[in-house]
């Protein structure tokens, strides 16, 4: 519910309370002595979805937007008036009862999106948490970046200041999201680098690029779309409900942070081409959450304030989505390229694994299948290597030339591993002692 204050012009008195009165609303009235235009202030309470509907009817009646209005959050309203009225626009507004107004919209994102400054601050801060908690391996300190990068702002400020027609908040949303993106990749390629060379974090890039937290964003799949417009649609309702938005900010953040920490990480490795999974994963987050924060907006009933810029409105809505919903198109077939290729990765290394097993004796064992690729997005693989264990005091099965063979010839292996003669197959041999009760062994 929210505490309205409204300073009446010269002359528009009785206008302004007969319409209170009509609306049933209570109200308080003060004198205003200031010797200003204004000869009084009224004071009243509001639902929160009665707010916008209520300063459009006492705007159509000659209260001009030059007029003092304050719109304050009120914790408790009791009076039965109060409450007969907040029924009735729970009736008549249905889903949109709890909707904040489109003026408290506006302040709110204009306060979401940080000032420069501070802006700058929080980005490197995050950036680098974030790529320290990758190196570390470290999926606390990976989710504690998120919750001082400052993202969701600047998304918000974009969708809210399309569909209110501010050209100077959408503006500058965009501005803080490209200036974000480009200083958290900075940041984090510095930072890796930094490590990197000093020695601190002595890994080869096989190593880097092997820890769980780098390599499950290395090759990101289409359950990664929803992630990011959930968070946009999210990130809208909260905004536009009025309620606290630390918690959606923490999730949009973990659609866009560490990701972001593994393009550094590449960068710094000299492995651009190795994280091209990661690059377009931050494009296709970005581009979701402004396209689900813009249609949720949109869909809640947020329109400009004058009438006659209402179908101007809609053009620039409709074309921003419309360009969002290609890109979004456009990036989900490659995810879906991404998602198909690490099914059938699967699928090779079960078929090498059960080939390897057909060739061996049966004293000897797969122990591990490692299978490495080339190339983004249909990864085709480049090399394979089986290790296996043979008991002591046997020579160790050679499978390697025949094992080659076969894969070759497999009609159901993925990728056209018949016509790739470039896949290299190396097996390595350990040897296997096994211990059983009563052998006399400890």
């Amino acid at each position: 519910m929210r505490l309205v204050q409204v300073m009446i012009p010269a002359g528009k008195r009785e206008t302004v309370l007969s319409t209170l009165d009509d609306e049933g609303i209570d109200y308080v009235l003060s004198d205003e002595t200031s010797g200003r235009e204004y000869t009084a202030v009224v004071s009243f309470p509001l639902p929160t979805g009665a707010v916008e509907p209520v300063l459009s009817e006492l705007r159509e009646v000659g209260l001009e937007r030059d007029a003092y209005t304050v719109v304050l959050d009120a914790e408790t309203v009791i009076s039965r008036r109060f409450e007969e009225l907040e029924e009735r626009y729970a009736e008549e507004e249905s889903g949109e009862a709890d909707r904040i107004a489109r003026e408290e919209l506006e302040t709110r994102a204009d306060e979401m999106a940080p000032r420069f400054g501070t802006f700058v601050a929080m980005t490197v801060i995050s950036a680098v948490v974030a790529t320290a908690g990758l190196l570390l391996d470290s999926p606390a300190v990976v989710v504690g970046s998120m919750v001082i990068a400052p993202l969701i702002g600047p998304a918000m400020a974009t969708s809210v200041g399309t569909v209110v027609d501010d050209d100077e908040l959408f503006v500058r949303g965009v501005k803080l999201q490209v200036l974000g993106g480009v200083l958290a990749v900075t940041s984090a390629a510095g930072f890796a680098a930094a490590i990197r060379y000093s020695r601190i974090v002595p890994y080869t890039a096989v190593e880097v690029f092997g820890l769980a937290e780098v390599r499950e964003r290395l090759a990101p799949g289409v359950l990664s779309l929803p992630i990011a417009l959930g968070s946009g649609v999210a990130g809208a309702l909260s905004v536009a409900s009025g309620v606290s938005t630390a918690l959606v900010g923490v999730m949009i953040a973990a659609a866009l942070v560490p990701p972001i920490g593994v393009v550094g990480i590449g960068i710094a490795w000299g492995r651009p081409t190795t994280v091209a999974g990661a690059a377009l994963l931050v494009v296709v987050n970005f581009v979701s959450i402004n396209f689900a924060a813009l249609a949720t907006l949109w869909y809640k009933g947020y329109r400009p304030d004058s009438f006659w810029r209402l179908d101007e409105t809609r053009t620039n809505a409709l074309r921003r989505v419309g360009v969002l919903g290609v890109l979004i198109l456009l990036s989900t077939a490659v995810l879906a390229g991404v998602t198909v290729a690490s099914y059938q990765s699967a699928q090779f290394q079960a078929a090498v694994h059960d080939e390897a097993d057909a060739v061996l004796p049966e004293s000897a064992t797969v122990l591990d299948v490692t299978v490495r690729y080339a190339g983004f997005p249909l990864r085709e693989p480049s090399s394979v290597m089986v290790t296996v264990g043979h008991p002591p005091g046997t020579p160790p099965p050679t499978i390697a030339v025949e094992l080659g063979e076969r894969l070759r010839e497999d009609a159901r292996s993925p990728f056209g591993i018949g016509e790739n003669p470039g896949v290299d197959v190396s097996v390595r041999y350990v040897v296997v002692e096994d211990s059983r009760p009563g052998d006399g062994a400890e």
